[in-house]
C-alpha cells in the first residue's frame, strides 16, 4: 500500500468512525493493522495474534491458507475483543473492502463492549495470552516439548467443558472453599487417633465417603452437588497432576472463558455487524465503481447458503425484522441484554421462517431430506443447537466412584446421542488428566450406557 492508498484508508476510517459515532455505537479505541496473508491466516488458525504452540493450530493454517491460495476462500480482517479492540485488514484489499470491513469491526467492538456475555471477559487478553506462551514455552524446556504437547493435547480434548455462567450461586470458588473445609475436617478426624502420615488426604476421602454412605447427606459428596466445570474440577483435585499441569490447565481454561462469549453470540454478533456495516456504508459518497464492488462484496457475506445456517444472514434479517416491528432502541437493547438462544427463540417469528424459509433436515439412508417445516419447531432446533454452545452438557457426578478416586461424568442426555467414536477416543485424554479410571453414563440407542477406561481399552456396558 503506497502513501496515497493509506492516506485515503486513514480519511475513511475517519469518517466511518464519525458516522458509527453519530448512530449511537459505543466502541473502545480502535487500532488498525495491515497484515500479508500469512500473518492473516495464522491469526486465524491461533484465534489470536499471540498464543501458545501447539500441531493443531499449524494444521488449521494450512487448511486455511491452502483454501485462499487456491480461491475457495478468503479472510479479510480479523477484530479481537480487547481494550483497546485490534483490527488486522488484508494487505491488498481494496479500499471500498476496506470500508465496508472498518464499518463492521466498529459494530462488532460496540457489541463486545456492550453485551452482557462479555461482561466479565478480560480485556487484556493479548497480553494474557502471550505470558500464557511464555510459561508453557518454558515448560516445554524443562519437561520436554513432546511431554508438554501431549497434556495439552488432553486439555484441549475436554476444554469446552466449563462453566462460563456470570451468576451462579453459590460460587465455583465457594463450593471449593466448602468442600476443602469439610475435608479439611475429614482429614483431622481421621487422623485424630494416629500420628500425620503421608496417606492423611486419602484416609480423609474415605473417612467422607462413608459418613456420606450413612447419613444419606448429598453435602459429605465428592463434589458436593453435580459440576459442570469439568476443566476446573480436574485441575483443583486430580490425584495425578503436577503443579505445572495445573498451570497450564488453569490458563487454557482462562482462555476457553475468554472464547465462549463469541461462541454463545455468533448470530448476532454477526448480525449486528452486518446491519451496521450495511447502514454506515449507505451514508458514504462512493464512486459508481466502488457502489458495483461494494454491492457484489455484501452480498457474498449475507447471502443465504445452501448447505448451512449463514449467522450474517439469519442476524441480519431478525435484527431488521426488530427494527421493523419496533424500532432502532429495541435493536440496542437487545444487543446489550441477549445470547443467540434467547434471541432466537424470541425475536425468531412464524414470518421470518416463511420468508428465510428455514426448515429440519435429516439423513435418511445415503440422501439428505426434509423433516418438518413448522416454524415452532424451526425455531426450537436452532434454540437446541446453540445450547452450552453446541457442546454436550456433561457434569462431574462422582470424583470418588467405588470408593476407588475415579472419576464418574454424566451426560445429560436430551435426545441427541454423544459421537460414540469421539467418546471413546476422548476417555483417554481424561484418563491421562485423572490418572485413574474414568467413567461416563449416557444414553446409547434409548438406553443408558456406561462407558470406561482404565487405561486399557474402553469397556461398554448397559446399566
Amino acid at each position: 500500500m503506497n502513501h496515497d492508498e493509506l492516506a485515503a484508508l486513514e480519511a475513511s476510517i475517519a469518517e466511518i468512525t464519525e458516522i458509527a459515532s453519530g448512530f449511537g455505537l459505543d466502541f473502545y479505541p480502535m487500532r488498525y493493522e495491515i497484515c500479508p496473508s500469512d500473518i492473516i491466516y495464522t491469526f486465524g488458525a491461533y484465534g489470536m495474534p499471540t498464543r501458545f504452540s501447539h500441531w493443531s493450530f499449524g494444521k488449521n493454517f494450512h487448511k486455511m491458507k491452502s483454501q485462499y491460495d487456491f480461491g475457495l476462500s478468503k479472510i479479510y480482517e480479523l477484530v479481537i475483543n480487547s481494550n483497546p479492540c485490534y483490527a488486522f485488514l488484508l494487505d491488498g484489499n481494496s479500499l471500498i473492502q476496506n470500508k465496508l470491513i472498518v464499518a463492521h469491526v466498529l459494530a462488532h467492538c460496540d457489541f463486545f463492549k456492550n453485551n452482557a456475555r462479555f461482561s466479565a471477559t478480560n480485556r487484556d487478553m493479548v497480553e494474557s495470552m502471550s505470558a500464557t506462551a511464555e510459561r508453557i514455552a518454558g515448560y516445554a524446556v524443562n519437561y520436554g516439548t513432546d511431554e508438554v504437547e501431549r497434556f495439552i493435547d488432553a486439555v484441549l480434548a475436554i476444554q469446552e467443558h466449563i462453566d462460563p455462567s456470570l451468576i451462579r450461586p453459590p460460587g465455583i470458588s465457594d463450593k471449593s472453599t466448602q468442600y476443602d473445609k469439610r475435608l479439611r475436617q475429614a482429614r483431622q478426624e481421621a487422623t485424630a487417633a494416629k500420628p500425620p502420615g503421608p496417606y492423611d488426604e486419602l484416609w480423609a476421602l474415605d473417612t467422607l465417603s462413608e459418613q456420606a454412605a450413612e447419613t444419606g447427606n448429598s453435602e459429605l459428596s465428592f463434589p458436593p452437588e453435580p459440576e459442570k466445570d469439568i476443566v476446573w474440577f480436574i485441575q483443583q483435585y486430580s490425584p495425578g497432576l503436577e503443579d505445572w499441569q495445573r498451570d497450564i490447565m488453569t490458563m487454557l481454561r482462562d482462555e476457553m472463558l475468554y472464547f465462549w462469549p463469541q461462541m454463545e453470540t455468533k448470530i448476532m454478533n454477526e448480525g449486528w455487524a452486518s446491519y451496521w456495516h450495511q447502514r454506515i456504508v449507505r451514508e458514504l459518497d462512493l464512486t459508481p465503481e466502488e457502489t458495483i464492488e461494494y454491492a457484489k462484496l455484501n452480498s457474498s457475506v449475507v447471502q443465504p447458503s445452501r448447505q448451512s445456517l449463514n449467522p450474517y444472514y439469519l442476524g441480519l434479517k431478525i435484527f431488521e425484522d426488530i427494527e421493523k416491528r419496533w424500532d432502532r432502541d429495541k435493536m440496542f437493547e437487545v444487543r446489550e441484554l441477549d445470547s443467540d438462544i434467547s434471541f432466537i427463540r424470541s425475536y425468531l417469528t412464524k414470518e421470518l421462517v416463511t420468508d428465510l424459509d428455514l426448515y429440519v433436515f435429516e439423513k435418511k439412508g445415503p440422501e439428505w431430506k426434509i423433516t418438518d417445516k413448522a416454524w415452532e419447531n424451526v425455531r426450537d432446533q436452532l434454540v437446541l443447537a446453540r445450547v452450552n454452545g453446541g457442546f454436550p452438557y456433561l457434569v462431574v457426578q462422582d470424583g470418588d466412584y467405588g470408593r476407588r478416586g475415579e472419576l464418574y461424568i454424566q451426560h445429560r442426555y436430551e435426545g441427541i446421542e454423544l459421537d460414540l467414536k469421539y467418546l471413546e477416543r476422548t476417555l483417554p485424554h481424561l484418563y491421562r488428566l485423572w490418572s485413574r479410571t474414568v467413567h461416563l453414563e449416557t444414553v446409547v440407542e434409548e438406553k443408558q450406557a456406561l462407558f470406561s477406561y482404565d487405561g486399557g481399552k474402553v469397556q461398554r456396558k448397559f446399566l
